[in-house]
């Protein structure tokens, strides 16, 4: 997960190595290693607490890194599309090769082709990526106008915008955000939210991640080549903003319907980043709002079923505990009162486990049919799928975006 630390690496049948501040091509040398065997990764959790990960390694497929999709409803039977975006990924050097707007414009096609009634675009834990693929993805949910301003020091914003008339998907639209959410992200949030187009929900608000940047090599202003390599500088060279005019820098999105996690007590923002550069405003972009009067009433009876969800406040309670054990930063040096105090950590503990084993009675989570051939068609793949799918059955964000989903229609 984000932010944890990786403190040891032990193979199966060998004594644990500590690589605390070892270069990364040397620690992965020793986490990878021949399909089928286990390694076991010693971590510190974002809350102070060590576990042991034992993992059986198996290739790495490139492919759990593309958009891919899925049909949940529940007892309602309101068929919803839900498409995961890892990235905003783009191929550069291949014209031919993987886009995210074009691979998402696929699953909407094919969402679309079983009768869904709306989407939610899953974009929780996607730190960016392409400017383009970012800016033709927010065409596909409008007709045509601004997706984002790109601005330079002492310039004019330059308004990126949809050129193509026509939706690819004109219908209920949900957006998943968290605090790991940024860039690219946060401008198709941000975009979505300032047309009506989309009900944003997540974190109280995105990672704050509103600025461009670009490696300058310093080699290449030298005469003399016999000099050693000088490296790169990486410069800050533009900001994004909204097309309502604000920067998404330090305050990010603000989700329209907040859900509690794990880390929303724990400082992650761009926000606490040293000397990060500040929040501002520019014009407005010429652009038409979609009446709120649905979007409104559906994040209502949203924040009323959170209030009352008791998965939910149980969430925010352990997002309180972590934050408090965080903070603890004095230890008993009796070794027996260091003991006690860990058998009574554990104990508190035990109250929270029941969030890893959610149960969502009704909530039917299932593949499109013309993505089963594909799926099973090799082993691996079925067992990546099966636990995908067990992992969103279990999943209550993904669960009340539907609800909202049947709020919309």
């Amino acid at each position: 997960m984000a932010n944890d630390l990786i403190l040891k690496v032990k193979q199966e049948g060998g004594e644990p190595v500590e690589i605390i501040d070892w270069r990364i091509n040397d620690a992965v040398k020793i986490i990878r290693g021949k399909k089928g065997t286990k390694v076991t990764l010693t971590v510190r959790k974002p809350d102070g607490s060590v576990k042991n990960i034992t993992i059986t390694r198996d290739v790495v497929v490139l492919e759990e890194t593309y958009a891919k999709s899925l049909i949940l409803h529940d007892q309602d039977n309101v068929k919803t599309g839900y498409i995961y975006l890892p990235t905003f990924y783009a191929d550069f050097q291949n014209p031919r090769g993987r886009f995210s707007w074009k691979d998402v414009k696929v699953e909407v096609e094919k969402l679309k082709a079983t009768g869904i009634k709306g989407i939610i675009l899953d974009l929780r834990n996607n730190g960016g990526g392409s400017l383009d693929d970012v800016v033709k993805m927010g065409g596909l949910f409008i007709d045509q106008g601004p997706i984002v301003q790109v601005k330079e020091k002492g310039r004019q914003a330059q308004v990126l915008e949809d050129r193509y008339p026509g939706a690819e998907w004109d219908g209920a639209l949900v957006i998943m955000i968290n605090e790991f959410s940024a860039s690219a992200s946060e401008i198709m949030a941000a975009a979505m939210q300032d047309y009506g187009r989309a009900v944003i929900v997540g974190s109280s608000s995105s990672h704050g991640k509103g600025t461009v940047q670009r490696f300058l090599n310093l080699n290449q202003t030298l005469r003399n080549k016999n000099l050693p390599d000088l490296g790169s500088v990486k410069l800050t060279i533009q900001k994004f903003y909204r097309i309502n005019g604000d920067a998404t820098q330090l305050k990010g999105v603000n989700s329209d319907v907040v859900l509690p996690d794990n880390y929303m007590y724990i400082k992650t923002g761009e926000n606490e980043n040293d000397h990060a550069m500040a929040w501002d405003q520019i014009s407005s972009s010429k652009y038409e709002t979609s009446p709120l009067d649905a979007h409104n009433k559906a994040i209502k009876k949203s924040q009323a079923r959170v209030k009352k969800n008791e998965t939910f406040n149980l969430i925010q309670e352990n997002a309180l505990r972590w934050e408090l054990q965080r903070e603890i930063n004095t230890f008993p040096l009796s070794l027996e009162a260091y003991k006690a105090q860990e058998v009574k950590e554990k104990k508190e503990g035990e109250k929270y486990e029941a969030l890893n084993k959610i149960i969502i009675n009704g909530f039917v989570v299932r593949n499109i049919p013309s993505d089963l051939a594909l799926i099973n068609g090799e082993e691996s793949r079925v067992k990546r799928n099966e636990e995908w799918i067990k992992g969103i059955a279990k999943d209550p964000y993904v669960y009340e975006a539907l609800q909202i989903i049947e709020d919309l229609n």
